[in-house]
This record gives structure tokens, sequence and C-alpha cells, in this order.
């Protein structure tokens, strides 16, 4: 409300507004004031409202009660009339991926695009040498949660061939590590990795800089800031073909896996982990394919060209021509 006052005061005093843009909240379930006002606008980036995936539902159990509100979006977006308000009449809607444009469906979007509110500054600034003749090592990052997937990482390590040497790091806390810790043991794998914990910022860095592949099965991630990170740092991804990482990551950078069940899951991450392993050759092509693809798609500079552009495009006819002079002096 104090946004929608601060705007109708603004404008009862003379001031006039090219384009309107809501960045924030990122959950689909909350209606904006820009829409009750006779201007351009863009909502998003948008991001949530993923359901944990059926054949994973069973070992979620201990997920906190206000992540099943999530489960209420889609009947909002039908139903409700404010938030349908909202995104009907929005020049631009944007998601951090395209499954959230297909939630969207029901409202009515005019115009849907996709754009993750994840960026960085620069690549890093490095070169990466191929693996050497140890183990291959592997690196998860993220909150000790069930659905961050480093369960189903810990009973891959346990399913690779005996030939496939690999070592796991694993840097987070919470109280999915110590489930992990117990399934490490109780496979047999305990001395194949490493739990870290959580260590501070510079440590993380150091396991990205070390690393050889990035292991992040997350079957709910809206965006995921880790693999923003591990394609900084030129690591080929393997991944759910899921929520964002499942746009982010591409055949030129990645391996992308279905979210059936826990036991298919683990069976097809040993299996790319094991193509990884033995084909090096592959292996470094996404390696040099991280870098191209975060670069594409990352990059601050590059993002905010993009906006601007939208920007122009949604505004009406005889102001297109000044946001365009502006974007040109913006980044002359």
């Amino acid at each position: 409300m104090a946004a929608y006052r601060w705007i109708r005061k603004a404008r009862s005093q003379g001031r006039t507004f090219d384009v309107a843009h809501q960045f924030t909240p990122i959950a689909l379930r909350y209606p904006s004031p820009l829409a009750w006002f006779d201007m351009p606008y863009v909502i998003g980036p948008l991001g949530g409202s993923l359901e944990t995936p059926q054949g994973f539902a069973e070992e979620c159990q201990s997920a906190s009660w206000f992540t099943h509100l999530r489960g209420l979006d889609s009947l909002r977006l039908r139903h409700d009339p404010v938030l349908k308000h909202t995104y009907a009449n929005a020049a631009a809607v944007i998601g951090v991926a395209p499954y959230v444009g297909e939630q969207l469906q029901p409202a009515g979007v005019k115009r849907f695009d996709v754009m993750s509110e994840l960026g960085i500054d620069a690549l890093a600034a490095r070169y990466k040498a191929p693996p050497g003749d140890g183990p291959l090592e592997l690196l998860h990052v993220g909150r000790g949660v069930r659905t961050k997937g480093l369960r189903d990482v810990v009973r891959a390590v346990a399913q690779l061939p005996e030939q496939v040497n690999v070592h796991l790091h694993s840097a987070g806390q919470g109280e999915e590590i110590a489930l992990c810790q117990q399934e490490a043991a109780r496979l047999g794998v305990a001395d194949r990795i490493t739990f870290h914990g959580q260590i501070p910022r510079e440590a993380v860095e150091a396991l990205y800089a070390s690393a050889d592949v990035f292991v992040f099965p997350s079957f709910r991630e809206p965006s995921g800031s880790v693999v923003f990170e591990a394609l900084r740092n030129g690591l080929p991804i393997i991944t759910t073909d899921r929520g964002g990482p499942g746009h982010v990551v591409d055949d030129s950078c990645g391996i992308r896996l279905a979210t059936r069940s826990p036991d298919q899951l683990a069976r097809d991450l040993a299996d790319a982990i094991t193509r990884l392993s033995s084909d090096r050759k592959y292996l470094q092509d996404l390696a040099a394919g991280s870098l191209h693809r975060i670069a594409s798609i990352g990059l601050w500079k590059n993002k905010m060209d993009w906006l601007m552009a939208l920007y122009a495009d949604i505004s009406p006819q005889e102001n297109t021509t000044q946001l365009r002079q502006k974007e040109v002096v913006q980044h002359a």
C-alpha cells in the first residue's frame, strides 16, 4: 500500500512515468500496486511455486509447513481476480525459467520473457587445467535440505563402477548433512566423500577452483545461484531437467537428468559421472561451454542492456526514441 500511495501522490503532483518495474517479491502469489495505474509495467523476475516431484515426496516429509503453501499458487492464478488482474494487465512478465510462464498461463499474460534474477560481474580469471590422473573431483554446494539432491549424489557414488575414481566434496550445513553422512557410512563410501559443512566464502571459492565437475541434482530449484557460481568457474554441470537449473544448463555445458524417483536419479547420476570420468574430451568441451553459457545469460551488463531494450519496446510510442537514447548514454 505504501508504494500505491507514493505513486498516486507523485502523479497528483504532475510527475509522469514512462515505464514501471516491480522486481520483488519473487514469488508469484503477490498482486502489484502497479496494476491500478494507466502506465506500462513489468513484473519480475518471478520464481518459486515448484512442487516436489511425486516420487520424492516420501523423503521430503520433514519440509517446513509453509512450503506446502506453494500448492495454492496455481489455484489462485486461476480464481483470484486481484492476482489475475496484476498479470493480465502487465505489459511484460519476466520469469526465472520457462516453467514460470507455464504456471502463469491461466492469468492471461500478454508477454512472457525469461531472465534470472541472478547475475555475475565477470568470469573467473583463470585457466582450468584438465583433470589429472587422480580422482575426478566432484562438488556439491547448497543448504542441507533434501531437495538439493545431495543424498542422491551420495547414493550415486556408491553405484559407480569400480574403475571410476572420484571424490565428492560437499559444502553446506543443515539437517540433511547428518543424514547424508549416515547414508555414506551405510553404503560404504564415507572415505570418498568430504563433508566440509558451513565454510567461509573464500573456502567455497577454493573448492570451485579445484573441482572438476559440479553435481547439483536439486529437484525444486527456481533459480540456483550455485549453478551460476559453478558456470562462472568453468565447471561442467550435472543437474536435473527442472526449474531454473534445467533452463540455465543446456547441452553445451552440462547433463540434465529426469526426476522420476530417488532410485532412478541415483542411477542416472552414476551414469553421468561415469561418462565424464571416462571421456575427458567431453568433460573439457562442457567446461568451455560453461563459460560461454554464463557469459551469454549471466553477465550483469548484458542483462541491463536487455532490460533497457524491453523498456523501450513496451513504452508509449512517443517515448521510445527517448528511452533508446538513454540506453545509448548509459552504456556509452
